[in-house]
């Protein structure tokens, strides 16, 4: 049975309407699309680092009850667990302010069973952390000798764009690892200054990587994939409450989709085909939606029983 692996932080979102708090829930980029997986029936693990305080505690509770492998999160006595501020906007995208302290980032753990086709999700700030980055690299070498396909998500925050300088051998390396790489218009304006999809394909990403999916909020996704195929898909409409957690659900639903639909890494290195593409965004688009219906940062436990039930009949190698 494939596997998916994620590697990231593990944050407390507080999130607020109208300056008032209206929730608070655990987060992180790649744990709340795993979270969705998880609560899906996809057999899943989650690598990071948390408190031994009463957050850090709350959060790997959450990931033991939404069915996620925690027994590689490491609980530092003398650390503080991160927490966010999520500030909804009138369209109900949110502004963050993260509380975190970067510098006591260790990242200890044993490297979980990884076969081949396993599928390994990494992206944010934690992804090209310099405090970090000797273990998350040796880890990424592991995956990728272990057969693993690799799904980047960019996520780089403007709060760090005065970092880019700095950290740019890492998330070019990154790009290196990854078999698909997925990031928004905002993302590739911080990072590079570049607004427009096959802008960034051609200049940054193509040379290392050639599936890329490109996202705008509410504009068309756009692909790129092996031999220069390209297509737009316009995004499902919904009634949002909150865009948190839209982007790594899209990342969930992904991932959902290769598994579903049996793409194993040599078919992604060969290329898929139209139909390949067209039910894996369907997936991911998919997920989306769902959370933006609430200020959970995963999907809803009606929507996972259904998916569930597909997990059961999942391909594998077409």
């Amino acid at each position: 049975m494939r596997k998916v692996i994620g590697i990231g932080e593990t944050i407390l979102d507080i999130i607020f309407k109208g300056d008032q708090p209206i929730g608070a829930v655990p987060g992180g980029s790649v744990f709340n699309g795993l979270i969705s997986l998880g609560r899906a029936g996809v057999n899943t693990t989650f690598i990071s680092e948390t408190g031994n305080d009463r957050v850090g505690r709350n959060i790997i509770q959450f990931l033991k009850d939404n069915h996620v492998d925690a027994s590689n999160i490491s609980v530092y006595p003398e650390a503080k667990s991160p927490v966010s501020l999520a500030f909804l906007n009138e369209q109900n995208d949110a502004e963050y302010i993260f509380y975190k302290d970067h510098p006591h980032d260790r990242l200890d753990f044993v490297y979980p069973d990884i076969q081949p086709d396993d599928i390994v999700m990494f992206g944010s700030y934690y992804a090209v952390n310099p405090v970090i980055r000797p273990q998350m690299q040796s880890f990424l070498e592991y995956a990728r000798n272990h057969g693993a396909i690799i799904y980047y998500d960019v996520n780089f925050r403007s709060s760090h764009r005065d970092e880019v300088m700095k950290l740019r051998a890492n998330i070019l390396e990154n790009l290196e690892y990854a078999d698909i790489v997925r990031g928004s218009k905002e993302d590739f304006e911080v990072m590079f200054n570049l607004t427009e999809a096959e802008t960034v394909y051609r200049s940054q990403i193509s040379f290392y990587c050639k599936n890329f999916i490109y996202t705008q909020g509410a504009e068309p996704v756009e692909v790129r994939g092996v031999g220069g195929w390209r297509r737009q898909y316009p995004v499902l409409q919904a009634e949002t409450v909150s865009t948190i957690g839209a982007g790594d659900n899209f990342n969930a639903g992904f991932v959902f989709g290769l598994m579903k639909y049996g793409i194993t890494r040599d078919r992604l290195e060969a290329g898929l085909s139209e139909e390949q593409w067209d039910k894996t965004i369907a997936e991911a688009q998919q997920f989306s939606a769902n959370v933006c219906k609430s200020i959970s940062n995963s999907v809803d436990p009606a929507f996972a029983e259904e998916k569930k039930r597909e997990t059961n009949n999942f391909k594998y190698d077409e």
